[in-house]
């Protein structure tokens, strides 16, 4: 099967967030299934040039409609660890891609509406008609309606969509001027309910709730963020579209690479492991200990990596923190706040806590160092308020650190509460779950967590085991996406 990826991320050339990840690790996983893959991108000039092997143009002068005129790109292509990836490079005057940012410009909406103008316009011109286009996120939403209305009239009527949302936190609103830039125009129509029309703004296009509508299918991350979104609020006001599209809709659990993250292969840390030689874990935690300058004692190590912000559960975080201390454990945390409050508020909370030698708050965002935390700590808290899939629980699992997560979105379709699990025997569970927002729900499944590291060293070892075996790789997760693919590719308009 052909597919092409179109999406605004792909680690590690270009990364935001886990939608990078998750572009390159499918996009790997569809090749090993012997299939041809290709991607397109934004060439942005802040992206990581050094991981793009023999980048040459491809297609000169591509001219792009836009706003009745036309803007013309030149086409690069290029290797990024084997992935055979496109990348626009647009000539406007606007520098829809050189501002040194992926995200926060104003004009976000223009921006991805033209890279997708742009990708569809370099597909039929360059008469590539794969079977699937997978895209990805508000960012390319625009490419289903753009198919479907414009495309398939052009030589495109057999080409698929499907269309993965990764967090619908962000959609993508904006006004009719997407409408003229793109030539789809006719604002009457968009701004119908049934089609680009916000469900609560009638004055403001949606380009999320465009590729839920035009889109041949559509999942999210995860089995239970799928129903999230369509019966609680994590849908941010698209659950009754949701609804309308319930059959084209469902939740894929994404996967990790275990290439990348797996303690017996990784030259990260200073000793690697399986699950049958956890004392070369124990070196780890005293490696980890001797980098952060903790005190080597024997105390379970709990650690917390990731964004500071709502989503994350941060008040939960800094709750943990001194939870942690005060019950004879140390916690050390790695990550940054994505407001100036929030970075500041942990600022003091690390010279308040200094000279503690049981914590160390790591400001900001360290590859090496994450993988020797995961590698080092016994217990990882991820307490947050939503989680589409998360991917700091699954690759905790793999390095035998202990997830004490919040049951929410991908959180529960991957953490199995040792105690109380009702759908899985004792011998697959793999970590402890809460679920409401509040301290005290987060203290009885740290203390569950602690208490069994101290009172029943056997078992905790034995839990650490199952959450090792636990296999979160692109395996599943690409044989269902072929499922789809395979479901859509003869259907018609």
């Amino acid at each position: 099967m052909y597919v092409v990826q179109i999406a605004s991320e792909c680690a590690p050339v270009i990364k935001a967030g886990g939608l990078g990840d998750v572009v390159y690790g499918l996009s790997r996983e569809l090749e090993n299934r012997g299939n041809c893959v290709e991607l397109i991108l934004p060439m942005y000039d802040c992206m990581r040039y050094d991981h793009i092997w023999g980048l040459h143009e491809a297609y000169k002068d591509l001219g792009v409609p836009w706003y009745g005129g036309e803007i013309k790109c030149d086409v690069f292509c290029g290797w990024v660890h084997g992935r055979l990836c496109f990348f626009i490079q647009s000539k406007s005057q606007d520098q829809f891609f050189d501002r040194g940012y992926v995200y926060g410009g104003e004009d976000d909406p223009m921006r991805f509406a033209f890279f997708s103008k742009a990708a569809m316009e370099f597909l039929l011109k360059s008469n590539k008609r794969p079977d699937i286009i997978h895209c990805h996120d508000w960012q390319t939403g625009l490419i289903p309606v753009m198919l479907y209305e414009m495309y398939q009239y052009h030589g495109m009527e057999r080409q698929r969509v499907c269309y993965t949302i990764h967090n619908f936190r962000h959609q993508g609103n904006c006004g009719n001027e997407i409408l003229e830039a793109t030539g789809l125009n006719r604002p009457d129509y968009y701004f119908h309910y049934d089609r680009l029309r916000d469900n609560f703004n009638p004055f403001a296009l949606n380009l999320m709730k465009g590729g839920i509508v035009y889109a041949n299918y559509i999942n999210t991350v995860s089995p239970h963020h799928a129903w999230e979104a369509r019966f609680t609020d994590v849908g941010y006001g698209l659950g009754h579209t949701l609804e309308i599209h319930q059959s084209k809709f469902s939740g894929i659990l994404n996967g990790i690479d275990y290439k990348l993250w797996n303690p017996k292969l990784d030259e990260l840390i200073p000793f690697e492991y399986d699950v049958d030689s956890l004392t070369d874990k124990a070196k780890n935690t005293k490696a980890l200990r001797e980098r952060l300058f903790l005190q080597d004692a024997d105390k379970p190590v709990i650690a917390y990596i990731g964004r500071l912000d709502q989503q994350k559960g941060v008040h939960l975080v800094h709750h943990a923190i001194y939870y942690a201390l005060q019950h004879n454990a140390q916690f050390v945390l790695l990550g940054s706040g994505t407001s100036a409050e929030v970075n500041n508020r942990f600022l003091h909370e690390k010279y308040f806590l200094n000279d503690n030698p049981d914590v160390h708050l790591e400001i900001g965002f360290n590859e090496e160092l994450a993988h020797l935390i995961y590698s080092g700590a016994n217990m990882i808290v991820v307490p947050s308020n939503f989680e589409p899939c998360g991917l700091t629980q699954l690759i905790s699992l793999k390095y035998g650190t202990v997830p004490i997560v919040r049951g929410v979105g991908g959180l529960l379709s991957t953490v199995f509460d040792r105690d109380h699990d009702p759908d899985h025997a004792p011998e697959k569970r793999n970590g402890y779950v809460f679920y409401q927002m509040d301290n005290h729900a987060l203290e009885s499944a740290m203390e569950r967590a602690i208490g069994l590291y101290y009172d029943y060293p056997k078992e905790f070892e034995q839990l650490v085991q199952q959450g090792m075996e636990c296999d979160y790789s692109w395996k599943n997760a690409g044989a269902q996406y072929l499922n789809i693919y395979d479901s859509i590719r003869y259907q018609y308009s």
